[in-house]
């Protein structure tokens, strides 16, 4: 049994099996998680005999750190092995006041959203709660006397919002005051716009939330955005405004990713101000970050200050996201593992449904 992977609930349940009263899930969150301990022997505050007997029947493991790279502005990229066939990446970026971890959710991606090169990866399978909460536990460890993390954002590879049942239970330890003690407002989930993750998602752990919208209509979003196909735009706003009745924050960040002659016209900008009508959200305008094989170019910036500009003479709040990274592909929409059976679309999310 891996101990890393267990929320509040589910290492009581543990405890309660082996006879152990639940106070005992609070002591091993605190060992596991804020001292980054794995092994059960140095758990000086646990029985002699409780240790013995978590020995013999648990564990404490993370995935295994198979790469690592450190760009020129200090942002690092780990390539974490987490089965025989798969390795995903997280990715640190530290900052002047924050550290934050871009964190993966799936082994590949099934949206295949066109300027992404996790979704041309394909679609192997889901991680673990140990394999997602696994790579804050190791960057805490490895980021020692460094910047701590202080913010999670659940951008890497995959769609957290098709991972629910592991996804959650991770957050929950990240929210958890035993474990890592994260605020609300500083985690951050990004998804596609799945929406009935986000139904389930604002009933069970509101955290922040970023929509990947990157188109203004459902013409283009359909193109770039194939999730658009299943889940159009009336209705993601609509589940947008469900979820802000219970967010952290007052506010749903609409993620743009910057493509050149594309999505970045003012015609564009006029019709983000329609949407921006109809629900309380800020933009992030990304820069594109080219990978091989595609043929998408970045908006340049003078593009990107104009569209930025329109949107702001309107009254919204406008951030640029500054590209972190991209020497060593760990920028937004980069990151692409070593996923094996790439074939498998379908495991999770059938795009004949999403294109019907």
């Amino acid at each position: 049994m891996n101990l890393i992977g267990m929320d509040a609930a589910a290492l009581e349940g543990f405890f309660a099996g082996l006879g152990e009263k639940p106070f005992r899930a609070r002591q091993l969150r605190q060992w596991i998680h804020q001292r980054g301990e794995s092994d059960f022997a140095r758990m000086s505050d646990l029985a002699k005999g409780l240790r013995e007997k978590l020995t013999a029947s648990a564990r404490i493991e993370p995935p295994v750190i198979v790469g690592e790279t450190t760009a020129q502005d200090g942002t690092r990229k780990w390539l974490l092995k987490v089965d025989d066939a798969n390795a995903v990446e997280a990715v640190f970026i530290p900052e002047t006041n924050r550290g934050t971890l871009c964190v993966s959710s799936q082994a590949g991606c099934v949206l295949d959203c066109a300027f992404c090169s996790t979704g041309k990866q394909g679609f192997n399978r889901n991680l673990s709660t140990a394999e997602i909460i696994g790579q804050l536990w190791l960057a805490n460890r490895l980021l020692e006397g460094e910047r701590p993390v202080s913010n999670v954002v659940m951008m890497g590879m995959g769609e957290p919002l098709l991972n629910l049942d592991n996804v959650i239970p991770a957050l929950r330890l990240m929210l958890d005051d035993n474990a890592y003690g994260l605020s609300r407002r500083r985690v951050t989930v990004s998804t596609s716009g799945v929406i009935p993750g986000m139904d389930r998602l604002r009933d069970e752990c509101p955290v922040a939330l970023a929509v990947s919208l990157h188109a203004p209509n459902d013409a283009l979003r359909d193109r770039i955005v194939p999730v658009n196909r299943k889940y159009p735009l009336r209705e993601l706003i609509k589940a947008c405004n469900r979820y802000l009745e219970k967010a952290p924050r007052d506010f749903i960040t609409f993620e743009y990713v910057m493509l050149e002659g594309v999505n970045d016209s003012e015609q564009h900008a006029r019709e983000l101000l329609r949407i921006a009508e109809r629900v309380r959200c800020k933009f992030n305008l990304i820069p594109f970050n080219p990978f091989p094989g595609t043929e998408l170019a970045r908006s340049s910036a003078e593009r990107i200050r104009r569209f930025a500009e329109l949107l702001q003479r309107a009254g919204l709040t406008v951030t640029t996201r500054k590209t972190r990274g991209d020497d060593i592909a760990a920028a937004c929409g980069q990151l692409a593992g070593d996923v094996a059976d790439r074939t498998r679309r379908s495991a999770l999310y059938r795009l004949k449904e999403v294109r019907a």
